[in-house]
């Protein structure tokens, strides 16, 4: 088993920046891949970023050019630095692990990210 938490969300205005941090612990040796996803009202969860355990990343197109996915193999974290914020990014974003690509097998509580002026 893995457990994942997940912190730095809050409310921030247009074009502000904030980084989400996810922290593993467990069975942390069994992670391939980890993921941002995020979940606005109404809305069906969406993927927002991807980093390999060989740091290889994938960016969703609505994230691609503002947001940053990096990933600290000791102290088993996943960050996520978003620039850039606008309204449209509102939503409560979970971190992701799993053994394979594409198939997350854990997943955090989620954190409120709320753009807003």
């Amino acid at each position: 088993q893995v457990q994942l938490v997940e912190s730095g969300g809050g409310l921030v205005q247009p074009g502000g920046s904030l980084r989400l941090s996810c922290a593993a612990s467990g069975s942390v040796d069994s992670i391939y891949e980890m993921a941002w996803y995020r979940q606005a009202p109404g809305k069906q969860r969406e993927l927002v970023a991807t980093i390999t355990s060989g740091e290889i990343t994938y960016y969703a197109e609505s994230a691609r050019g503002r947001f940053t996915i990096n990933r600290d193999n000791v102290k088993n974290a996943v960050y996520l630095q978003m620039n850039n914020l606008q309204p449209e990014d509102t939503a409560v974003y979970y971190c992701s692990a799993g053994a394979r690509v594409g198939v997350p097998s854990y997943w955090g509580q989620g954190t409120q990210v709320t753009v807003s002026s």
